[in-house]
């Protein structure tokens, strides 16, 4: 069975694929599976070049087909902040709430019309040098207080008007159905599963 390597170690986004992707014939590990795997800086200044980068440093680095994902959310009041910094928003080691903490504090007194945003998800799919990428975007508002308790980031003041909801308060089956990674992980699928079809990447 051909194996799958997810170039990251954040278990939340290893559990969403893995989700979306389990009925494709792959062995799916990620890199906190393999030891030796290289850190690979996120320096590109788009979510497509990580994402890119990520790839193919660890599809080289282990002769594995790898799947990376860079993710953003961009905020239209803070002219696309925080973007290609989501992660490290407030800070290198900053942590989920850290994060959420510094948006809310960035986003106070902004009017609920003005509060539009969207995440916007690059996913690349590299064998060696060969590289296909694809985008999944979900549009939505900021919240200005947390809602839920499930998900990660910056999900629970994520509003999406699909559900009424948070991405925080709604299950993660739902979420792959409409979200950014969703909708990227559904056109990686379609592209496995053409792969494997044409007999591109048979098991084995």
């Amino acid at each position: 069975m051909q194996t799958l390597l997810l170039a990251t170690r954040n278990p939340d986004k290893i559990k969403e694929i893995k989700q979306v992707l389990s009925h494709l014939p792959l062995k799916i590990i990620s890199a906190v599976d393999l030891k030796n795997l290289p850190e690979v800086v996120e320096d590109q200044p788009t979510l497509k070049g990580n994402a890119i980068k990520k790839a193919t440093t660890l599809s080289k680095s282990s002769a594995l087909l790898s799947l990376a994902d860079d993710t953003g959310l961009q905020v239209d009041a803070l002219d696309g902040a925080p973007g290609v910094y989501s992660s490290r928003y407030a800070g290198e080691r900053a942590s989920y709430d850290d994060n959420v903490t510094k948006l809310l504090k960035e986003m106070q007194g902004v009017a609920e019309n003005r509060r539009t945003a969207r995440f916007r998800c690059v996913m690349a799919l590299a064998d060696g040098d060969k590289i296909e990428t694809v985008e999944g975007v979900c549009e939505g508002l900021i919240l200005k207080v947390k809602r839920g308790d499930k998900g990660f980031g910056y999900d629970p003041v994520f509003y999406t008007p699909v559900y009424n909801k948070s991405f925080a308060e709604i299950s993660l089956e739902e979420k792959n159905k409409i979200s950014h990674r969703g909708i990227a992980l559904d056109k990686i699928r379609t592209l496995l599963e053409t792969k494997f079809s044409r007999g591109v990447a048979q098991p084995g």
